[in-house]
């Protein structure tokens, strides 16, 4: 396997392939880079070099007891562009990937970043607060921890079955294969990490690291997203940078980069080359 080890001995799984200019992909709770298959064959197809990681404690990476939080999960990142020197890359973030672009652009800086795109994202920030009164309520991401650490296998299957998807609206296509390769991926990786990043994604606020933001981002966003919900994420993300443009999807679920490849696909092959 392709790996990177980071300052404090983590061992970071990354997938490089093709050439041209560079796509990184940073994937979503509690998944792993095989999340972005559709992507990476796409773009691959096109001409470009394409680079997914698995995020420490998921997929491949190791499943270290700690450092699940947003520095740390910038700073794998940028070990990874660094190591095998990028630059002018687009990066592309789904759900709590697109935190981790997020902090990794505030954190590290733009000089080796073209533009970045946020798919069903987390920021600005999930968690409801007295600043943010229409987030998620704490006992939602308690409860999600809380199966993380009793039945995570029961869990991974009912989540992608059921909103992660949009499998359980009224006359949905469901796909067997996409929950399984979902239970796949995020079995793979360790409870441990999956329990400490809910609590990364959910209570992260990126408002200040949107600002600092001055490369031309794409925000994607579906209207019908049950798990990252569209008013309190997607347009207020798209307004705090300061070269933003939203573009939502009606009807699109959390998952649509995988059950709305197609649409997805064209729609930042059109914002890459702009």
């Amino acid at each position: 396997m392709t790996t990177i080890t980071t300052k404090d001995g983590t061992e970071i799984f990354y997938k490089d392939w093709g050439g041209g200019q560079p796509i990184v992909f940073s994937h979503g709770w509690p998944l792993s880079s095989d999340d972005w298959d559709s992507q990476m064959m796409f773009f691959a197809g096109q001409g470009f070099r394409v680079i997914a990681h698995d995020r420490r404690g998921h997929g491949r990476s190791t499943q270290t007891s700690d450092g699940h939080d947003m520095d740390h999960y910038a700073d794998d990142l940028a070990a990874v562009t660094e190591h095998l020197d990028l630059k002018k890359a687009v990066h592309v973030g789904h759900s709590t990937g697109g935190g981790e672009v997020v902090r990794y652009l505030a954190r590290h800086g733009e000089s080796r970043v073209a533009k970045a795109v946020l798919i069903s994202s987390v920021p600005p920030l999930m968690v409801k607060t007295e600043v943010n009164p229409g987030g998620l309520p704490k006992s939602v991401f308690d409860d999600i921890q809380a199966q993380v650490a009793t039945n995570r296998a029961q869990f991974y299957r009912d989540l992608p079955a059921g909103p992660f998807y949009g499998f359980n609206r009224p006359g949905a296509k469901v796909s067997e294969g996409i929950i399984q390769n979902w239970w796949r991926q995020g079995m793979t990786g360790g409870a441990k990490a999956h329990y400490d990043g809910v609590v990364a994604f959910s209570q992260t606020d990126f408002t200040a690291d949107l600002d600092k933001i001055s490369v031309p981002v794409l925000v994607m966003h579906g209207d019908d997203d049950q798990i990252v919900p569209y008013a309190d994420s997607g347009p207020l993300s798209a307004r705090l940078v300061k070269n933003g443009t939203l573009k939502t999807y009606k009807g699109f679920p959390h998952g649509m980069p995988t059950t709305e490849a197609a649409t997805i696909n064209a729609d930042l092959l059109a914002f890459i080359k702009s």
